[in-house]
């Protein structure tokens, strides 16, 4: 059961008992794993956050408490791999990282109520972008130094936003950018998308810090989780387990959406 208690701020706290934090902390060790190979963990990590009764802000942002850690052990792990193009590290670190800022910015002004119905289409729309994720193919683009520095400045900008304001699957829509725009293998792909996706992450997670919106007693055991299956997802090679993993993600984040449907039609109105 989750519990709420009221906070001196306003805000609520939740109190969930050790077996709940070390479910999630299993679900942030598989996110972990998945993020890590091809993006979309946040949409195992958020929708579980949600279900167990978190509201909004807490969830986004104990999220990306939990979330920042795995990001930097994948940085770490590709980096090492020789998986990232060290010519477009410094611009899509700070591209990614100013857009984050505006966007977390930007969450944590719009109100509790219109906030579910954002979540909920994100969510969708997240997903379906994932699920699209497969017709998606390297094909190589020659790019001269201005026109790649212009798109690196705008997929990591664009999308470290997003990352700020909502976050699940923007690994995934930065993998598929940088194989379409610039013809990264998605290996490579994904170790580039590390970069951009670890400033957002570090960008946001501050924002939410500074907000007081992280429950530090579940973001901390998710954060050790996700670190953990970042470095084994790293060094895996799944090839046939993207059709479960896609499968499983859809149904969760499904039914959060319809959670969050019934909650808003049964909110008072006034």
């Amino acid at each position: 059961m989750v519990g709420f208690q009221a906070h001196p701020s306003g805000v609520n706290v939740v109190s969930l008992g050790l077996p709940g934090v070390a479910l999630l902390t299993a679900v942030a060790f598989a996110a972990g794993v998945v993020n890590s190979i091809a993006g979309g963990g946040g949409l195992i990590t958020l929708p579980a956050l949600l279900a167990v009764g978190l509201p909004p802000y807490l969830a986004l942002g104990t999220n990306k408490g939990q979330a920042v850690f795995g990001a930097a052990t994948s940085v770490v792990s590709y980096g090492r791999r020789g998986e990232i193009d060290r010519s477009r590290v410094a611009l899509g670190f700070t591209a990614g990282f100013a857009g984050a800022c505006l966007g977390a910015r930007g969450v944590l002004a719009v109100p509790a109520a219109p906030l579910r119905v954002v979540v909920m289409v994100l969510l969708l729309i997240s997903s379906a972008a994932m699920l699209a994720q497969r017709k998606v193919a390297a094909s190589p683009r020659p790019l001269g130094p201005r026109a790649a520095r212009t798109w690196l400045l705008v997929i990591a900008f664009g999308l470290g936003a997003y990352d700020g304001f909502f976050g699940p699957g923007t690994g995934s829509l930065l993998v598929m950018a940088f194989a379409t725009v610039f013809g990264d293998t998605l290996t490579r792909a994904s170790g580039n998308a590390k970069v951009v996706n670890f400033a957002s992450n570090l960008a946001a997670f501050i924002s939410f810090v500074w907000s007081h919106t992280v429950v530090w007693r579940i973001a901390l055991p998710m954060a050790a989780g996700n670190a953990l299956g970042s470095s084994v997802g790293a060094q895996l090679a799944i090839r046939k387990g993207d059709r479960l993993v896609r499968a499983v993600t859809v149904v969760v984040v499904l039914a959060v959406v319809v959670k969050l449907a019934v909650d808003l039609a049964r909110a008072p109105r006034g």
